[in-house]
Order: structure tokens, then sequence, then C-alpha cells
């Protein structure tokens, strides 16, 4: 037995080995179904006489296997398979595992629970599916049972007691040699290996002994279901170390502390809106004035802050009556002039004018569509003459050249 706990261990090292490589199956994953059939043959003829003889007893089996992947490397599955009459027999036929001849075609019957570990995927790593050529090793413990079975002739019935048992512990090791097919790897051809024990045919009591074994060579196919991951495999599951989610982690407070920047950039607007819309209700509210003639033929006009350029928000309502007009008489040429207030130099007030002309066009051009080559610019310079208001000469108006 100590071999059997060895490999157990080795199955939990492959386990743990694998268990973070692959996503988590659900309970009805990675079950697979298979039939396999073959030849088996004593190994060594039994001290006793009584064992078969190696490619002398050849006994005909078959068998059914049901099972699940538990991870890529380490499974489970349940097999049980029938044994036929000898070939070189018949009437009484010899059973190689069990010692005894019997007078039935189904000899006996051996069911066992074996654990597979795949080698390929536990030295070689999971890739995200199966490969085309994988070897796997299997080993369990099992039942076996004789049907009709009687002393062969009752020769040996003083030396070999435990032989005429019907009902015994059995053992097996061996390798699966493996070929995935299919496009979704669904299906899988086996040739199988194996050793076969009957621990209880020794007069010693329960051991590996060679002369109560038999070698089996079958061949195998299964059919695995389908997974609730859409697959018929495991799927590999997107690790991240420490490292990586600290980074992350960063990147997540690095964008929270830039979107708190954000509001309060979009408060201080909010505000500066709001104190642009106080200023337009109190021009709103003084009293009226006499426009000169000359001023503009088109109205409205964009009213700047004082050595401004940028329009105000507040402005844009204006502009867009100019670009609707514009829309609305496509024969329309408009002349855009800025003015100064006499504050400042001459030399500023002239750029700040001119810079005013341009920053109107521009709002058309860009953000309403109207083609450039239908506005013209003109700095005015300063001026007190153009509005009562002084602060109303920080302008621009606009001249439909059509008209």
């Amino acid at each position: 037995m100590k071999k059997f706990f060895t490999l157990c261990a080795a199955a939990a090292l492959a386990v743990s080995a694998s268990a973070q490589t692959v996503t988590e199956s659900k309970t009805f994953d990675n079950w697979y179904i298979g039939v396999n059939g073959g030849l088996a043959t004593g190994i060594h003829p039994s001290q006793l006489g009584c064992g078969g003889t190696w490619l002398k007893d050849i006994t005909p089996n078959a068998g059914i296997r049901v099972g699940r992947y538990f991870t890529p490397v380490f499974g489970l599955a349940a097999e049980s398979n029938v044994y036929f009459s000898d070939l070189h027999h018949t009437g009484r036929t010899m059973n190689n595992l069990f010692g005894n001849y019997t007078n039935t075609l189904v000899n006996s019957i051996n069911t066992s629970l074996i654990a597979t570990i795949n080698f390929s995927n536990w030295f070689g790593g999971y890739k995200g599916e199966p490969r085309l050529f994988e070897v796997s090793g299997v080993y369990g413990l099992g039942w076996g049972h004789v049907f009709g079975g009687e002393d062969h002739d009752r020769y040996y019935a003083n030396s070999w007691d435990s032989a005429d048992k019907v009902d015994f512990l059995t053992s097996k090791a061996g390798l699966d040699f493996a070929f995935n097919l299919g496009k979704d790897k669904a299906w899988q051809v086996y040739v199988e290996p194996a050793v076969v024990w009957n621990l209880e045919g020794a007069k010693k009591g329960v051991r590996y002994d060679a002369n109560y074994a038999d070698f089996q060579l079958n061949a195998g196919v299964v059919y695995k279901f389908k997974n609730s991951n859409g697959t018929h495999n495991f799927t590999i599951a997107q690790v991240r170390d420490q490292a990586e989610i600290d980074g992350l982690n960063a990147k997540i407070n690095d964008l929270r502390n830039d979107l708190n920047g954000k509001d309060s950039e979009l408060a201080a607007k909010n505000r500066q809106i709001a104190d642009l819309q106080k200023a337009l209700d109190e021009c709103n509210s003084k009293p009226k004035y006499e426009k000169p003639a000359t001023a503009t033929n088109l109205q409205p006009t964009v009213i700047f802050r004082q050595g401004k350029s940028v329009v105000d928000p507040a402005q844009y309502a204006n502009i867009e009556l100019i670009a609707q007009y514009m829309k609305n008489h496509p024969e329309a040429t408009v002349e855009i002039k800025g003015y100064a207030s006499p504050e400042g130099s001459k030399e500023l007030n002239q750029r700040l004018s001119e810079k005013r002309a341009d920053a109107v066009k521009n709002i058309l051009v860009k953000k309403y569509k109207i083609a450039a080559s239908r506005l013209t610019t003109k700095g005015m310079g300063a001026t007190d003459k153009l509005f009562e208001q002084v602060e109303f000469n920080r302008v621009a108006t606009f001249n439909d050249n059509a008209k």
C-alpha cells in the first residue's frame, strides 16, 4: 500500500500545481464517458501452477469508464471490465487473473476506482486546450468477482485455498497514450498497457505479487461532455500577481483624484457663468440708449470683458443669431468689426480689437459651420463713440456687405 499513498501524495501535488491556472469548474463540468477493450495474459507462471502463463492464456475483455477531470492534471474514474473465455480453451475456460477454470462465457468482472494523472500537463503545463498527444498514468483499487469458478481438477485444493475466492480485492496500474481529436478536442482515443493484480491471490495475504497479475493491453474511446464555459475542456484563468493589482489600484486612485479636480474646475466655471449672467442682467436692466446708425446693420453685437478677447459663454446666443441669419440668407457676406474701449495704449487696443473680431469669426466657422469665405474681419481699435456706455464699446459688430 505504500506505493498507493505515494501516488496519492503526487496527485495532491499535481492538484495544487494546476489549481491556479484554470477557471473554476462547476459540478457537472469536465465529465466524460468511454468504452474500451483488449486482451489480458498472465505475467508469470504461479509458484503453485494456477496462474496464467505469458501469451498462452489470453483473455479478451471489454469495459466502460466514466470519470471527471478535477484539474488539467488530476482526475478520478470508475471503470468496470468483463473478462471472456480464454482463447486457448473451450468449454471449461481458464481465468488468468483469478487463477480459476470456469464454465461460463463471461468468467469474471473487475470494477475499480482509478486516479488519473496527466503527465503531459503536469510537466509541460496546460496551454488552454489538450495537446494532440498526451501521456497519463492510471492507478486504482477495485473489486473482482469470478462467475462459476472451480478448482482446476481440485489439484491444488490443499496448497492454494485463497485462489478459490469468488470476491476479492484488485489493483490496477498503467499508462494511457492518448490522442485528442476533433475541432473542439471532445474525443479521445487511447492505448493503455496496464498490470492488474489479484491482491488476495497469494497465500501470504493481501500483497502485490507478479505470480497473481495479468498484463493487459486495451484500446479505448472517450467522449468529453460540454462544459459551462462553452468548451469540452478547461479554460485558462487570468491570474494577476499582487504587484499588478497594486498598480491597477493606484491608477484607479489617480483617476478618482483627477475626477475630483475636474469637478472643482466645473464648479468654478459654473460660478463664472453665474457672474457673467448677473453682469448681463445688470446691463440689460440699465436705461436704453440710442445706437448710432453707422455702428452696424445687423443685430445683435458681442460684448467682451475689459482687456479680454475670449468670448464669454453668455455671448454665444448672439453669435448663434448671426449664424442663423447667414444660413437663412446664403447670399449674405458679413464683415466682423472688433472694437476696444479707450483704456490702455493705442497699439494694445488695436491688437485687442483685431483679436476680438477673429475670435468671433472662429466661432462662426468652427462651431456653426459658416464658410470662412463669407466672413471678413477688421480691427477698428479704440473708441468711445460707438455706444453711450463705455463698456459697450468693447464689442464686435456685424455688417452684411450684400445689403
